[in-house]
């Protein structure tokens, strides 16, 4: 049996596992506190050996969570640097790549079970046509697929860091709010079109509606915030209610007319966005959305909030009908999608 090596990097936990070759099915998979260990290396041989009796692997892909470039990439949160050879060289593996952890999940999307994903909008797909992914969690990740003359390509982008742009006189309130709230110079997409968005917004709402602090999501609120988003850095117990956007969807479904107006509000900046990135890359493959609201505002993302303001591009309305959209549910994406890569390597 041949096997394959796949790793999600983070600055907190890191995900190893080990997949069959023609299957993809994983074999064996271990999640490890990243800032145990002084390097990537040490982890990944010492999982290996914990892998014995499996074949060693013939191929790995390791997704980073920060930019790759020319092979060596610096995570954000750990002291690591990490470069594909050094790295190939002490784990014994004659094939191994680095990707950035967004972009990894393009190489997945072509082998999607029905399983792993939920339609949102119907459409056909142009085969061969660019391929664009969002991913709406803590940030927004944007990731673009192409064809190529050697297989599908990921590129990476940092799209959702361009300029938020408000589409009404509430979303240019919010914009100014959110650009004093958090005392910044500018606001990008990524400040309202992500699950820490999903929260401002509705941060913002209960500053302008609930002056007197009765709402019950003001305790949400605040506990978000004393936590700084990081349950580890402030102590809060990941057993208390401290998600905030979790707390607003769950609101919203209850009925809290303030928790639907700030998933409404939500909804359609994240369709917008969608609809100008997929005019921007001519995204004829289809879209997929990920990321941790995927799954969690899968009824929001089918509404037509998200829908029409999707479409509501003028004369370009047309370019965009025809494209088919699906929401990936599977938590383990990350993982699979770096197994594809890692057997690509073999081809």
């Amino acid at each position: 049996m041949t096997t394959l090596l796949a790793g999600d990097i983070g600055g907190t936990k890191t995900l190893l596992s080990l997949h069959d070759q023609a299957s993809l099915e994983p074999l064996a998979s271990s999640r490890y506190p990243s800032a145990d260990w002084d390097d990537l290396g040490a982890m990944v041989r010492h999982f290996l050996a914990d892998c014995e009796g499996l074949a060693r692997p013939a191929a790995a892909c390791l997704a980073v969570a920060g930019p790759v470039h020319g092979g060596r990439a610096q995570l954000t949160n750990l002291s690591w640097t990490l470069e594909e050879q050094d790295l190939a060289r002490s784990c014994g593996l004659q094939r191994l790549e680095l990707v950035n952890d967004f972009a990894v999940l393009i190489y997945g999307l072509p082998h999607l079970e029905a399983t792993q994903v939920a339609p949102v909008r119907s459409g056909a797909a142009v085969p061969g046509a660019p391929l664009l992914i969002l991913g709406a969690g803590t940030g927004l990740g944007v990731a673009l697929g192409v064809q190529t003359s050697t297989g599908l390509q990921a590129l990476a982008s940092e799209a959702s860091h361009g300029e938020f742009a408000p589409r009404s006189q509430q979303e240019w309130e919010l914009r100014q709010w959110i650009q004093v709230d958090r005392q910044l110079e500018r606001v990008s997409i990524e400040r309202v079109v992500s699950g820490t968005g999903l929260g401002d917004v509705a941060r913002w709402l209960l500053a302008s509606r609930d002056a007197q602090g009765l709402h019950p999501l003001q305790s949400h609120a605040s506990r978000w915030l004393a936590r700084g988003q990081e349950p580890e850095a402030s102590g809060v117990s990941e057993a208390e209610p401290a998600d905030l956007p979790a707390a607003v969807a769950e609101a919203a479904a209850a009925g809290d007319a303030l928790a639907v107006e700030a998933l409404d509000l939500w909804l359609g900046a994240y369709g917008s966005v969608c609809g100008d990135l997929a005019l921007a890359s001519l995204s004829r493959g289809g879209i997929w959305l990920g990321g941790g609201t995927a799954s969690k505002l899968l009824a929001g993302l089918r509404s037509q909030r998200f829908l029409e303001a999707f479409l509501a591009k003028g004369r370009l309305r047309a370019v965009l009908e025809p494209i088919p959209i699906q929401a990936v549910i599977d938590p383990g994406f990350g993982s699979f999608s770096a197994a594809c890569r890692a057997r690509m390597l073999l081809d």
